[in-house]
């Protein structure tokens, strides 16, 4: 099988391609230039993109005896990826970039290219499992939990699934370490990336400043009374502690959260812990990774991620009837889940699909939704 290694310049994709070739499949590296200054993109541990990763992706293709290439994605990447990013957040919306980087770069314009180019397959190094089921290639965790990614690879379709290898998902990280060492790649100690790729000082509100300005608004509880001014509602996301810059406490002295952001009067309103329980989702833009659950199917007992690194929470998946909007019913409440996140709906190990969310409830909607839904296993 003709197979398109995606070499980031880390350990990770140097040995899912070194695997890739021990498999007997003809590889070709290529490295992803995706800033558009080289320069920027990296800082330590945080970042990626830069010279110094082409340089790394370059000498592990070397070392493999692999052809080795480099594409320039910039452009498409400072539009799918980074302006979407200052666009979700300008909407008070916190987006996730890795997962829009899976959809529409690595498994969309790379994937595209890749066959057009007559390879049969993309492989990375995100920690996931393939498993071919009875209705086609299944998307399963890693077997190191630390490492899972399939949260961010839920946006993928069957028919990408069908086209990608992701050599790592039965190893843990450590030993991925060794055996890069074992095979002389020099990334084996290479830190692995931090944060937001492309904001590589770590300075998220710094960044959207930049490049939205200052949109002063009040930050109020839920009675309206003013607590302080803001220099911009991008600098706050559902679920933030620190940084309110409120000044005094809340009557019970206790912490306060933030609760909503709106964007139009840029006014962010904040609360308690207690208020930010969520018990019911409501999601659109909808990508299954096999065959899509219908309406007439009722709803799917599930589990659900609604973080990158959260924990599975059980849960009712229910089809609207808009095309790709769907309600997710949490049998326990989960705090400070943000609009423009993903909800990425698995059974057992498998994943089911994702979609985008669009409005939160708290327990009282949930109590009123949830009355006399029934549920259907996916097994």
């Amino acid at each position: 099988m003709r197979v398109l290694a995606a070499m980031s310049g880390g350990v990770d994709s140097a040995v899912a391609a070194a695997r890739a070739v021990d498999a007997g499949h003809d590889v070709t590296g290529i490295h992803l230039a995706l800033s558009r200054n080289p320069q920027s993109y990296r800082s330590g541990a945080r970042g990626c993109c830069t010279v110094e990763d082409a340089g790394d992706a370059r000498r592990a293709a070397d070392v493999l005896g692999i052809p080795f290439y480099v594409w320039d994605m910039s452009e498409r990447f400072h539009a799918d990826v980074v302006d979407d990013f200052v666009d979700e957040y300008a909407a008070g919306r916190t987006p996730n970039p890795c997962l829009r980087c899976n959809e529409k770069i690595k498994f969309a314009a790379v994937l595209d290219r890749a066959l057009a180019l007559g390879f049969d397959a993309v492989a990375t190094g995100h920690y996931a499992q393939l498993v071919d089921g009875p209705d086609g290639r299944e998307l399963h965790r890693a077997v190191d939990p630390a490492k899972d990614q399939s949260y961010v690879l839920g946006v993928l379709t069957a028919e990408q699934l069908a086209h990608a290898l992701f050599p790592l998902g039965d190893t843990a990280k450590d030993e991925v370490r060794v055996e890069a060492a074992r095979r002389g790649l020099s990334v084996a100690d290479k830190p692995d990336s931090h944060d937001i790729c492309f904001i590589a000082d770590g300075n998220t509100a710094g960044f959207l400043r930049d490049r939205i300005g200052d949109r002063p608004g009040a930050v109020v509880d839920r009675s309206g009374r003013q607590l302080a001014v803001h220099d911009g509602a991008y600098g706050y996301t559902i679920g933030q502690r620190r940084g309110l810059r409120i000044g005094t406490p809340a009557a019970d002295g206790r912490p306060r959260f933030v609760l909503d952001i709106e964007p139009v009067s840029g006014t962010v309103t904040v609360g308690t812990h207690d208020e930010l329980a969520v018990r019911a989702v409501e999601a659109s833009s909808a990508r299954w990774c096999g065959p899509a659950p219908t309406r007439a199917a009722g709803s799917l007992s599930c589990s659900v991620q609604l973080r990158a690194h959260g924990q599975p929470v059980s849960a009712r998946l229910e089809i609207l009837d808009e095309p790709g909007e769907v309600r997710v019913l949490l049998d326990t409440a989960v705090h400070g889940i943000a609009s423009g996140q993903a909800v990425v709906a698995y059974a057992g190990t498998r994943v089911i699909g994702s979609a985008t969310i669009a409005r939160t409830h708290g327990a009282t909607a949930h109590g009123a939704t949830a009355c006399g839904v029934s549920a259907l296993s996916t097994g």
